[in-house]
């Protein structure tokens, strides 16, 4: 932040918003650094729906953005391309009290005890998954992460994950997610809505709305809410006690879009993350030796560091968005009232600045000490950091130590497989093909 407030905003390209809105789509990845290397740390896109989005790469102005009052920068408003999938009252793109009170509901599901209660499910899931691991031939550990990571969150929020509705919910969750950035634009748009992808993504969110809303309706009739473990039942639950009445408790809207938020967030990113680390694995032999042996050995620091490391080098999450309230100045520039910062997770990440050899896989650096603060930051951060991190961190490394306790692995190819936009996430191109054999 400088003292001086210029009139001008952030410099950036002139190209129209439909032409930027496509390069952001399709390859915001490749396009985003170049952009950094011409402009500097601050620059500005035009970009449907937002319009008018700020880039941010510098430590600094990621920090006065994370650190900020959130009455001022709103992650709800910056997060509304997700708001045709997850709702307008999800955790995720609500702000100010309407946040506070959903995110107090949500955090106890995933802190400490329960926390640690969720490790023995996790870890028998990845187990079973990875007994039924093919042998001597290429198999993508993309969709086999999504399958199970899917599994795992569904047993967190419903408890038992079993029955027609819950197969039917599977099968729609992950039609869901294989959408790309361009068709979650065009859902922005009531007009597009009526023909092709559009139309369909609108008919799987009422068929997922339907499933919901049955199983929410069956959950509130039951007699032992406080009996059960699973977030459906303790949100039903707590939100009443806390409110006093039912009543007064999270309606069915409200536990509708909080429920397809953590089935989306809670598995999507991290089957990416570990699709990653895969991939890293399968092409570096010692680090997967020494991951191997830390499986053995129970050295959960070590497996922690692979999942860490894969989340630096191969981003899930590219940037996250914050909506200004007010105008603001970053770097001498005026940023107005109804303009989205981004701090640009994927560029602070990789820059050699903050990360040394930046390009290379190595576990190690998260040994010994952390990243300077605010050049790690594949959960966001501040308070809207994710609720879900220690979840996340804990579910890779039990899949981690599942896997390589059991297997050896090589890529299919020698080429590294690039990095494709999916939905919000970037996902191998091949989906982290490898080859496994038993230790």
């Amino acid at each position: 932040m400088t003292q001086t407030m210029r009139l001008d905003v952030p410099p950036g390209p002139r190209l129209p918003l439909a032409i930027q809105t496509w390069r952001f789509a399709r390859s915001r990845h490749e396009w985003i650094p170049e952009l950094r290397k011409r402009y500097g740390d601050v620059f500005s896109l035009s970009v449907y729906p937002q319009r008018h989005l700020v880039q941010l790469a510098h430590p600094d102005d990621i920090r006065a953005v994370f650190g900020g009052p959130p009455d001022l920068f709103h992650a709800g408003e910056g997060n509304m391309i997700l708001t045709p999938i997850v709702g307008e009252q999800s955790v995720l793109t609500t702000d100010e009290d309407q946040h506070r009170r959903l995110r107090g509901l949500l955090m106890p599901p995933f802190h400490g005890q329960a926390l640690r209660g969720y490790r023995n499910m996790v870890a028998a899931l990845a187990i079973d998954d990875a007994s039924r691991w093919p042998v001597g031939r290429p198999f993508a550990t993309h969709s086999r992460m999504q399958a199970l990571t899917l599994e795992i969150i569904m047993r967190v929020v419903f408890g038992v994950a079993e029955g027609p509705r819950l197969d039917a919910l599977r099968d729609l969750l992950g039609r869901l997610v294989s959408l790309n950035l361009l068709s979650l634009f065009g859902v922005h748009d009531p007009r597009l809505r009526r023909f092709g992808p559009w139309r369909r993504t609108v008919g799987m969110q009422r068929e997922i709305d339907a499933l919901l809303g049955s199983e929410i309706s069956e959950r509130r009739r039951a007699t032992d809410l406080a009996d059960r473990p699973d977030v459906l039942s303790q949100l039903i639950a707590g939100s009443s006690a806390a409110a006093g009445t039912a009543s007064d408790g999270l309606t069915d809207a409200e536990l509708r879009d909080q429920l397809i938020t953590l089935l989306l967030a809670g598995h999507e990113t991290t089957a990416t993350a570990l699709a990653w680390a895969f991939h890293e694995l399968a092409r570096d032999p010692e680090r997967q030796r020494l991951g191997r042996e830390a499986a053995l050995n129970g050295d959960d620091k070590y497996l922690e560091a692979i999942f860490k490391e894969a989340l630096r080098l191969r981003p899930v999450i590219y940037e996250v968005a914050r909506t200004l309230t007010e105008d603001i100045e970053i770097r001498g520039f005026r940023i107005p009232a109804g303009y989205t910062v981004m701090p640009m997770i994927g560029v602070v990440q990789s820059d050699p600045e903050h990360h040394e050899d930046p390009e290379l896989f190595r576990p190690e650096r998260f040994l010994n000490g952390s990243p300077a603060p605010n050049t790690w930051i594949p959960f966001g951060g501040g308070v809207r950091r994710c609720l879900g991190a220690g979840f996340a961190q804990m579910e890779g490394t039990e899949v981690l130590r599942a896997v390589l306790s059991r297997y050896t692995f090589m890529p299919d190819r020698v080429a590294p497989e690039r990095a494709v936009p999916r939905n919000i996430t970037l996902t191998p191109r091949r989906g982290g093909r490898i080859v496994a054999w038993p230790v």
